[in-house]
């Protein structure tokens, strides 16, 4: 069995056999450099600003896409991935249809949180926090930023909600490229952002023996961060 490696596809001759094998043996390690409370940056935006940096000089694909995790019906965790939309002192911005799977649970629970992984640093970052919307004023600066096609796409787009076939949408798509033919495209009243408000971090760097540096962000009651190490 061949190990992977990034860029590298292993042939199986079995498909099933070959690739559970393959998934219960293929491993790397981790190597980094020393990551602790002494070198981390006492503010956890700045830190992670300093790691996103560092992987844009990678010129990773899609440095901004994380997962977001939900409660869903029944208390059933529900994640996908997204793109972040901003980082600043208030905390992580990203948009949807508020009719979306994720947007009606965020409705019922607007407790939140997400994952971002950079394999190329052996790194990953983990915020939890609540959520809110946000101004109409803000999701329509946004909204107006993007292509014409994405902002038709979100009129169009009954985001998770069952489609008979892949032409419904694409009816959808011309009807209201016609309506808004000759006008700017509007944003959506059900159409907008969200920001994630952090009350914890957690910055992971991939150590080698599987002995990872892990550092969790806390925040009190007087927004004041404290640091702890945790067991990898």
């Amino acid at each position: 069995m061949c190990s992977l490696t990034f860029g590298v596809v292993p042939k199986f001759q079995h498909m099933n056999d070959d690739i559970r094998k393959f998934i219960k043996t293929d491993r790397r390690d981790f190597k980094g450099d020393p990551f602790d409370i002494n070198t981390a940056d006492p503010d956890p935006i700045k830190q992670f600003s300093t790691w996103f940096e560092q992987l844009l000089e990678l010129a990773t694909l899609d440095a901004y896409a994380f997962v977001l995790a939900t409660s869903g019906v029944g208390n059933m965790p529900s994640g996908r991935v997204l793109y972040m939309r901003d980082l600043s002192n208030r905390g992580l911005t990203f948009y949807t249809n508020y009719y979306s799977d994720k947007g009606r649970e965020l409705d019922a629970n607007p407790q939140a949180s997400c994952v971002f992984f950079w394999p190329a640093l052996n790194r990953q970052v983990r915020i939890a926090g609540r959520t809110e919307k946000l101004t109409s004023a803000e999701s329509d600066e946004y909204f107006n930023s993007r292509p014409r096609e994405s902002r038709i796409g979100a009129w169009a787009s009954e985001q998770s909600t069952v489609l008979k076939d892949r032409e419904v949408l694409v009816k959808r798509v011309e009807e209201f490229t016609q309506k808004f033919a000759d006008i700017e495209v509007p944003r959506p009243p059900h159409w907008g952002g969200y920001l994630l408000i952090p009350e914890t971090f957690e910055f992971w760097q991939g150590r080698e023996s599987r002995l990872h540096d892990r550092l969790l962000y806390s925040k009190d009651s007087s927004s004041h961060w404290s640091i702890d190490r945790l067991s990898p």
